[in-house]
C-alpha cells in the first residue's frame, strides 16, 4: 500500500494519473490530508464511494505511534518519541513561549555530522525521514493547531535531506497544505554546501 501522506499536489495528482482517478480528485483528496487531517478515506465525503473504496484499498497514512512524553518542571517544553511503522524513534520538542507555540522537529534517525555538541550525532545515522514523516511529527502533536512557528533542528541535517525536506517545506506552506507562511519555518543547518 502507497502512504500518500507527505505528498506534494504535483505527486498526488501523479498518483491519480497512474491510478485512473480524475486529476481534480488530487485537490480534494489533499485538502482532506492536510487542511481538515483526516486519517479515514471512508470519511472524505465529497468523493464517491467507489472511489473512496479504491484509496482505502490503495492507500495508508502512516501515523507514528506516541512511545514517551517527558514535560518540563516548568511545563514549557514538551519532548516527544514517536515511533514509525519501520520502528525507527524520532524526537519532537515543543516549546511554549510567550510569543507563541514552536516546535522542533526531525529530519532524519540519526545523524552523519557527529557535531561534539549534539547527542544525535554520537548515536549514528540510520536512514533520512520521509517527507511524512516529517509533516507527522506536527499532526501527531495534541497542539498542532495552536503553533506558531516550525524549527527543523530536531535529529539529523535537513540539508542531508534535502528533496524529502523540501517537500516537507511546500506542503507547510502551500495553500493546499497548511498555508503557512515562510517567515514562520525555520531551517537550521550545520552548512552543507550541496543543500545551500
Amino acid at each position: 500500500m502507497t502512504n500518500i501522506f507527505g505528498y506534494t499536489l504535483q505527486e498526488l495528482e501523479s498518483f491519480c494519473k497512474e491510478n485512473s482517478i480524475e486529476k481534480y480528485r488530487a485537490k480534494q483528496i489533499i485538502k482532506w490530508l492536510y487542511q481538515d487531517q483526516l486519517e479515514d478515506f471512508t470519511a472524505m465525503t465529497n468523493l464517491p464511494l467507489n472511489l473512496r473504496t479504491k484509496l482505502t484499498e490503495l492507500c495508508v497514512i502512516d501515523k507514528p505511534i506516541l512511545k514517551e512524553q517527558l514535560v518540563s518542571k516548568d511545563k514549557k517544553t514538551i519532548k516527544f518519541l514517536f515511533m514509525y511503522s519501520d520502528g525507527n524513534t524520532v524526537e519532537t520538542v515543543l516549546m511554549r513561549q510567550s510569543y507563541g507555540n514552536s516546535v522542533c522537529v526531525s529530519s532524519q534517525v540519526g545523524c552523519k555530522m557527529n557535531c561534539k555538541f549534539c547527542m544525535t550525532g554520537k548515536q549514528g545515522f540510520t536512514g533520512n525521514l520521509t517527507a511524512g514523516q516529517i509533516i507527522n511529527q506536527i499532526n501527531s502533536l495534541p497542539e498542532r493547531d495552536k503553533l506558531t512557528n516550525v524549527v527543523m533542528m530536531g535529529m539529523g541535517e535537513p540539508l542531508d535531506n534535502l528533496d524529502e525536506v523540501l517537500k516537507a517545506l511546500e506542503v507547510m506552506t502551500a495553500s493546499y497544505g497548511y498555508g503557512w507562511s515562510p517567515k514562520r519555518v525555520t531551517l537550521s543547518s550545520v552548512g552543507l554546501r550541496k543543500g545551500l
